[in-house]
């Protein structure tokens, strides 16, 4: 039998449904596949028929615990002090837990945060590493770091290299008393320099690296080397949901609505922003879907209106291309959603990446710019609103929507993985039996 295929991710919603999307097309593919992730996860993962092994990393928790966190969110420097703390608290298990996972793998993939955690595990084990990101994080001179990228002048590409290497000496400086003092030490291998793992040429920038975004989204930096490729979004489905019957009924009894959800992102005062949002769907006169989420909104689920149905979450393949547009906070997943179902999206970031994300889609002439969070108004945010029913907007969507769904972004995943000498060899047994459980 094939030697599994180690995950490990940790994150939101919106990090982690598409590795595990990954790892079902690497089971399709013939491979055993576990998923190293929080434990508030472990259903998810058991229900897409893969492995779960526990990584103490839970950011639902630290959210719900502490809902200010999201207010000082775009603040990089208040955030590291946050993020450094806390991977140092969990990181006391990592080691422990990753030996776990690893034990008998064939292949282990760092995605995100979890990243320095596989790779010092391969190190240790002498187990194939590879990353997986859902982020452009691959140094180059034409794509500045997701921070600066937007910017109305053109970064010179020495800089825009500068620039890529300060932010990964910031993502050290977060990761290193989890990653120095505790994962490297525990497993016997030496400490990285000060200066961490991050300089020109090192390892990580030689790493293999598939990229969980479309080109349609964010066109492949030229200068990026052959191991960094672009290959599509990964999305997972769930096939066996059903709504509700009254949200069947309030879709049925008018046209399509707006969405309007914030996923895994928290409020501080969720009761004041949901009625900022619920006055501008009032001025908007559009039909909305509010979707509570971990508690960015607030809200009693079923219909409060002609005009207005309160749900706690639903899948974004099922419910996205039912809507007329969707207003999130700008997640990679919840971007990716909104770009397959071919609809306009309006922005409210909260943090990391979402910016980024906005600025692709306001590129694209999908979604207006980002609508600011903190300020946001009825006005605003009604005016946004109203940028998405027009009609090139919409044309636009559409069109960037039916690019996006002939991808097979797992697919050229597997392919790459495959094209790397990563992946172990399949027997036939194998395959039938993955196959067979796959069509279970």
């Amino acid at each position: 039998m094939s030697k599994p295929i180690v995950i490990f991710t940790i994150g939101t919603q919106g990090d982690i449904r598409p590795c595990v999307a990954l790892g079902q097309g690497l089971r399709r593919a013939g491979y055993p596949v576990r998923i190293a992730t929080s434990a508030n996860f472990a259903d998810l993962v058991r229900e897409a028929g893969l492995e779960f092994y526990p990584l103490t990393a839970d950011f639902q928790a630290m959210l719900e615990a502490d809902r200010t966190i999201t207010d000082r969110a775009l603040n990089l420097r208040a955030m590291a002090r946050i993020f450094r703390e806390r991977y140092a608290s969990w990181a006391a298990n990592w080691v422990e837990e990753g030996l776990a996972a690893s034990e008998g793998a064939g292949l282990l993939i760092g995605v995100s945060n979890s990243t320095l955690l596989a790779k010092a595990l391969s190190e240790a084990l002498g187990i194939p590493f590879a990353i997986a990101r859902l982020q452009p994080l691959t140094p180059s001179r034409e794509l500045p770091p997701m921070v600066l990228s937007g910017s109305r002048h053109k970064l010179p590409g020495v800089l825009s290299l500068g620039a890529h290497y300060l932010l990964f000496q910031m993502v050290w400086g977060v990761m290193r008393p989890a990653i120095n003092d505790i994962v490297r030490p525990q497993l016997g291998l030496p400490r990285y320099p000060r200066y961490g793992p991050y300089l020109f040429k090192s390892d990580l920038h030689r790493a293999k690296v598939v990229n969980g975004f479309s080109r349609h989204v964010l066109p492949r930096p030229a200068d990026w080397p052959e191991s960094s490729q672009v290959t599509g979004y990964w999305f997972f489905h769930q096939p066996q949901w059903r709504p509700p019957e009254a949200l069947s009924e309030f879709l049925a009894a008018g046209p399509k609505p707006v969405y309007i959800g914030f996923g895994s992102m928290v409020s501080s005062n969720a009761t004041s922003f949901t009625e900022t949002v619920l006055a501008a769907v009032k001025k908007s006169g559009q039909r909305a879907v509010l979707a509570s989420g971990w508690g960015g909104l607030a809200g009693e689920e079923g219909p409060q209106s002609e005009q207005i149905f309160f749900l706690r979450n639903a899948p974004h393949d099922w419910l996205f291309p039912r809507m007329s547009g969707a207003v999130h906070h700008g997640g990679a997943g919840t971007t990716a959603a909104a770009v397959r179902a071919g609809i306009p999206s309006v922005i409210v970031p909260f943090y990391g990446d979402q910016p980024f994300w906005a600025r692709c889609l306001n590129r694209q002439g999908v979604a207006p710019p980002a609508v600011e969070r903190k300020t946001m108004t009825a006005d605003t945010l009604a005016s946004a609103l109203a940028a998405t029913q027009h009609p090139a907007m919409i044309q636009k969507a559409m069109a960037l929507g039916n690019a996006v769904r002939v991808e097979d972004g797992i697919g050229e995943a597997v392919r790459c993985l495959r094209e790397w000498g990563l992946l172990p060899a399949v027997t036939e047994d194998a395959a039938l039996l993955s196959l067979a459980r796959g069509t279970a």
